[in-house]
């Protein structure tokens, strides 16, 4: 079965209804690296642990209102074997309540062909609105990679262009030594993929060992850029959009690299791998 241009476009994903309070996002800040310093007395603020300061990591949005592996069902026509996340963003549009249910709403907003043999790229846009007062809290976008799909007879563009880092050296660096068993931590993000979990399963696929995932290196350069550029304010947390270019082993170290205006990358220190290139942070209300 082949992707039906118009039938992908107009697919109908099911919206999510989720309830969610400390328990979650504290325990998402931790997954994504909070919490080494039991001292740091900012960390703690967004893992739930001080009573007079509480804080939501901006990025839990993208773990929020997740529509599952939508892509599987067989209707989309895609081959969701070879499909490959490829680019990742967010708009925080207000502050995030400490406690609330969620309405999540998924829907795809291109689709292009880049021809036989050379797969399709698939963009999508999540919403997320606060169920009891409408508020429209966030915006999720991504860029799924549809290798086995090309040659469709669907448009050639408008694709994506990436943000180009600038040529100086960067002016921040934060630096960070991600858990051993920071997939174990992570996976309870409603990402149970196996891939990051299983052995057997990574190995398969032709990793030494299970990997990150690739919202889990996101959630950490969300973390760099709030220490760094908000100070650890998430109120000033306005936008991050990156690409995603290797993978990241639990346990490496990652550094982020930021530039005055925003820019930013993620290396892999012990492989000095860029892991998240072309990244582009924003203020909150910056660029509205």
């Amino acid at each position: 079965m082949s992707i039906d241009y118009d039938h992908l476009m107009n697919f109908d994903i099911p919206e999510v209804r989720q309830s969610y309070g400390p328990r979650d996002w504290g325990l998402y800040a931790l997954s994504v690296g909070m919490g080494h310093d039991p001292m740091d007395a900012k960390e703690l603020a967004f893992l739930a642990a001080l009573d007079d300061d509480r804080r939501v990591m901006p990025a839990i949005v993208n773990v929020l209102g997740h529509p599952g592996f939508w892509l599987s069902d067989p209707a989309t026509g895609v081959d969701a074997l070879r499909l490959v996340h490829g680019e990742q963003g967010m708009t925080i549009h207000a502050d995030l309540p400490e406690e609330a249910t969620i309405i999540g709403k998924t829907r795809v907003t291109g689709l292009v062909d880049k021809g036989e043999g050379k797969g399709a790229l698939l963009y999508y846009e999540k919403t997320l609105k606060d169920e009891a007062t409408g508020t429209h809290l966030a915006t999720c976008r991504g860029t799924t990679f549809l290798r086995g799909d090309g040659g469709f007879g669907g448009p050639d563009g408008p694709v994506k262009k990436p943000h180009i880092l600038p040529e100086t050296p960067p002016d921040h660096a934060f630096e960070a030594k991600t858990r051993p068993e920071q997939a174990l931590l992570y996976r309870w993000n409603a990402d149970p993929n196996p891939l990051h979990l299983d052995p057997r399963v990574a190995e398969r696929a032709g990793f030494e060992q299970p990997i990150l995932h690739g919202l889990c290196t996101f959630g950490c350069a969300a973390h760099a850029l709030l220490a760094v550029l908000c100070e650890h304010d998430p109120a000033r947390f306005g936008s991050m959009d990156a690409r995603f270019t290797a993978h990241v082993f639990p346990g490496e170290t990652l550094r982020t690299e930021i530039w005055a205006d925003g820019s930013f990358r993620t290396i892999a220190v012990e492989r000095d791998k860029v892991v998240i290139g072309n990244g582009l942070f924003q203020y909150r209300g910056e660029g509205a």
